[in-house]
């Protein structure tokens, strides 16, 4: 038998609340893989190697990139600093998994897949949902035909989640943007992995005034074109209650038949060629975040792309592009009487 490798060392950059959802699915690859974990904060940084089982704690971010016995960070800070750390992190000869949105320009991406060509280290965008049970079973059903060609999508998400005043997401200069580009690119990217590839992209957003706490632009209307000829839509919100308070209803439309799904991925009901299926995803790695640790760690083991590559997130980020260069400037809320 071949030699077991040697567990791969992690280092967190930034111990906020997505480092602590990264952590606990980790758990579950077992030995694969070490934990550490560097802040600004010593105090904090120690705080998560005790609840997470870590190894070092660090604080500063210049440690763990200077430290040999790192192999890997996780860039978990707000966007804002996405660019710098990264670059430093190639740098200093580690392999990178950079939280979404990865960067805020095209020009960005473009110096991130010069320097990692350069290093010849490994960058992967924490695309999750690319790798959850949901995504992987839409492109199973589509692949094998299930309802031809297809002709609509449609993608609904819709929550009532409003940020907290002091969070982070609310300044546009540290999110990258609003609501839809720091979080509904993970909608944008479920619709653009289907199989035909999005060729053009709109965005229409509500003139809606912004909340009291939660500053941000909350809510996005997509429509898309593809390269297929078929045409879709993402209505994205965080400011509209979702029907039972969680249930999202997205369909497929294809030329003998419809896919049904529920957004968040508890279901998938699929009327076409054949009897009619009922799918249940799973919930075990509901999100793909093992999934998409696995790919990261099966890239750097044999050198190898990952799915969620910067050149893929990068398709993504150019529409996004697209999407805000053609919204016309958001209306001032009216002033309080």
């Amino acid at each position: 038998m071949p030699p077991t490798p040697d567990p791969l060392h992690i280092a967190f950059l930034g111990c906020g609340f997505i480092t602590r959802v990264h952590s606990r699915h980790l758990r579950a690859l077992g030995d694969a893989v070490v934990r550490s974990y560097a802040s600004r904060e010593l105090a904090k940084a120690q705080a998560y190697c005790r609840a997470q089982g870590g190894r070092i704690a660090w604080d500063s971010y210049d440690a763990p990139l200077a430290d040999p016995r790192v192999d890997a960070v996780v860039v978990a800070v707000p966007p804002r600093y996405h660019l710098d750390l990264t670059l430093r992190a190639l740098a200093a000869g580690k392999h990178v998994l950079v939280e979404k949105p990865a960067f805020l320009t095209t020009g960005d991406y473009l110096q991130v897949l010069d320097a990692a060509r350069r290093a010849g280290r490994v960058v992967i965008v924490g695309e999750n949902d690319h790798y959850k049970p949901l995504a992987v079973t839409l492109r199973r059903l589509l692949a094998d035909d299930l309802i031809g060609e297809i002709i609509f999508v449609h993608v609904a998400t819709v929550a009532r989640r409003l940020k907290a005043p002091d969070d982070w997401r609310n300044d546009e200069a540290m999110a990258g943007g609003d609501a839809f580009f720091e979080e509904g690119i993970h909608w944008l990217h479920l619709a653009g992995s289907l199989g035909p590839s999005i060729t053009e992209a709109h965005g229409y957003r509500p003139e809606l005034p912004p909340e009291a706490g939660d500053r941000r632009a909350k809510s996005m209307l997509v429509a898309l074109r593809y390269d297929n000829g078929a045409v879709g839509t993402v209505l994205y919100s965080r400011e509209v209650p979702s029907l039972l308070r969680g249930l999202r209803l997205s369909k497929i439309f294809g030329r003998r038949g419809v896919i049904t799904f529920e957004s968040n991925g508890a279901f998938v009901v699929a009327r076409g060629r054949g009897l009619p299926r009922v799918v249940f995803p799973g919930v075990r790695d509901i999100r793909g975040y093992q999934a998409m640790y696995r790919d990261f760690i099966g890239a750097i083991r044999e050198g190898r792309e990952p799915e969620m590559s910067l050149t893929r997130a990068l398709e993504d980020h150019r529409l996004m592009e697209q999407i805000y260069a053609g919204l016309r400037p958001q209306p001032a809320a009216p002033a309080a009487r």
